[in-house]
């Protein structure tokens, strides 16, 4: 588990743990792993969860840390920087890879440097396997049925807000700069960045959150995640604006706990909508914490991985590798899903 002391590593470790996983912690510093190993096995008296600090850029280290695991999650942002190590690191150790990266260019770089390798070595690597590109690629592949190819898919994301933590923070600057300031969308069958103005629209989510504005083209993971295995040449992602104006304002607090588990109060629906012609399928998940859903996301994934339950090896996303029907009913604690619906449109 690397970042176990994360914002998200936490969650990631308290559902590895509900789980029946014995997760060893890593990450780079290695004071808060030890912080944290101590607070997570409080009150007990028995020693807490192994501590291997290690460096993304120490090879060595990397593979002190991995040693005997069955698998890695990597929750340490900025992934541009700790994705590629950590790899590395597992196909050298022969186990899979799971991350909860939303960096849109940390995961091109995934599909792109490793797609090959991890191919011909049998490995299995799952990059974005958390609430953005993950949950969005399993609800549209869901909706897709037996639908071999589409004309679009749009997530629109309705938030209710959005506290950001200090590495979502981190990640966005990091992304920000490898695209030169410019937005970027998946339109034509290939990313295109650009420099055009956002735009407001109008977006009839499920009741009872109902029609509410959200920026247009909000570009998520999910352009790199559902174009990876679906022919869909055009993915939109929509973003409420009362979340986009939080992700923006420099003084807006990081997420604060509401309840025992350490969620905040943010609840969230992700609606996706994929068309055909005249025809337009709709899958809809409903829930609370973005942070906190990306644990089951990540855990259900890892424990797929590892009882064979998955339909191909390399770099996929979660819609390609696992049935995803079957993942989002199995997240049920976690996520309220709605029945699918078709309908014809004019």
């Amino acid at each position: 588990m690397y970042g176990a002391y994360g914002h998200t590593g936490r969650f990631v470790v308290a559902q590895l743990r509900d789980r029946g996983f014995v997760p060893v912690f890593s990450g780079r510093d290695a004071e808060k792993l030890r912080a944290t190993a101590a607070a997570a096995s409080a009150p007990a008296p028995a020693p807490g969860p192994e501590v291997r600090p290690a460096a993304v850029d120490d090879p060595a280290s990397l593979d002190r840390a991995l040693a005997g695991a069955d698998a890695v999650i990597n929750c340490a942002g900025p992934f541009a920087t700790t994705a590629a190590p950590l790899i590395e690191a597992a196909l050298r150790a022969g186990i899979p890879y799971v991350d909860v990266a939303a960096e849109i260019e940390a995961n091109l770089d995934t599909f792109a440097h490793f797609g090959d390798r991890a191919r011909a070595a049998g490995a299995v690597i799952v990059p974005a396997m958390a609430f953005y590109g993950g949950l969005g690629d399993l609800l549209a592949t869901a909706a897709m049925g037996d639908w071999t190819a589409a004309d679009e898919a749009t997530v629109a994301y309705g938030l209710s807000g959005w506290h950001p933590t200090p590495g979502t923070r981190t990640a966005g600057t990091v992304s920000r700069e490898r695209r030169g300031g410019r937005r970027v969308r998946y339109t034509g069958g290939r990313l295109e960045y650009h420099d055009d103005r956002p735009t407001l629209l109008k977006w009839a989510f499920p009741d009872p959150m109902g029609t509410r504005e959200v920026v247009g083209e909000f570009t998520m993971a999910d352009v790199v995640t559902l174009p990876s295995h679906l022919a869909v040449p055009a993915v939109r992602t929509h973003m409420t604006t009362e979340a986009a104006t939080d992700l923006a304002a420099p003084d807006t607090p990081a997420p604060t706990a509401a309840d025992g588990n350490g969620r905040s109060d943010q609840t969230f629906v992700v609606d996706v909508v994929v068309r055909s012609g005249d025809t337009e399928r709709r899958a809809v998940a409903s829930g609370r914490d973005i942070y906190a859903v990306s644990a089951p996301l990540a855990v259900e994934a890892v424990h797929r991985i590892l009882t064979g339950r998955t339909r191909t090896v390399g770099v996929a996303s979660a819609g390609e590798i696992f049935d995803a029907p079957d993942f989002l009913r199995a997240l049920s604690p976690h996520i309220s899903l709605e029945p699918l619906q078709e309908r014809t449109v004019s």
